[in-house]
């Protein structure tokens, strides 16, 4: 069952605004309130407006399991491959923090406000993100797949 025209409209311009912020929220996860898991909650809080305003149905045609499955199994690897990474000092040793490979360090150091700072934080706030939007968006359309199913029973 779809929404209104109003509710589909205020959809269309709600959740491209929604994902930008979510992946603000991912990638700024080490300077600011926020991470892959926060990031992450709030992309499938669009996905589940996309849902109340086009029914599941209508999402279940282009938002496949099957591709979150995938999604959700490259965060953790991607998690999985930056730990073992740290391994040559100690797990979770922050290998990136500092150096060029975000960009220039100046010659006065790094600043603590800029992204690259983080070293492998932002990237393991990514692969967090990664599991979290396709599982979170899984279970959302899952829940919605079932509920229409049942209504579609009664």
């Amino acid at each position: 069952m779809m929404m209104s025209k109003i509710v589909r409209t205020m959809t269309h311009l709600l959740v491209p605004l929604t994902f930008i912020y979510s992946v603000y929220l991912i990638m700024h996860g080490h300077l600011t309130p926020g991470g892959g898991f926060q990031g992450g909650g709030v992309f499938a809080s669009a996905v589940a407006l996309l849902i109340v305003a086009f029914g599941s149905q209508n999402i279940h045609k282009s938002l496949k399991e099957h591709h979150l499955s995938i999604l959700e199994s490259s965060g953790a690897l991607i998690f999985i491959g930056l730990a073992f990474g740290g391994l040559a000092a100690v797990f979770f040793y922050n290998f990136l923090t500092g150096s060029s490979i975000f960009g220039r360090i100046p010659p006065t150091g790094s600043n603590p406000g800029d992204i690259w700072t983080g070293g492998v934080i932002p990237l393991m706030n990514f692969a967090v993100g990664l599991k979290v939007i396709a599982g979170l968006s899984a279970i959302l359309l899952t829940m919605a797949l079932a509920t229409s199913l049942k209504e579609v029973e009664e």
